[in-house]
């Protein structure tokens, strides 16, 4: 990283304090961002695609029903 990048960091960066990071919430709260985070970034199972496929199939047929 450039120094020029690293200083527009360190602008857009929040201030720490000492005490938001002894606050426990503070802290869930980053584990918590963090396990999204890291859960967001994992693959779709295919059998959890492949029910979603079975779900839009279904809709369809039923939908197709109602409007005959």
């Amino acid at each position: 990283m450039t120094t020029q990048n690293q200083e527009d960091a360190d602008r857009k960066r929040p201030d720490v304090r000492a005490v938001d990071i002894l606050d426990p919430n503070n802290q869930i709260g980053n584990r918590l961002r963090s396990f999204y985070a890291a859960v967001q970034d994992e693959a779709i199972p295919d059998r959890f695609l492949d029910l979603l496929e079975k779900l839009d199939q279904a809709e369809r047929l039923a939908s197709a029903k109602l409007s005959d």
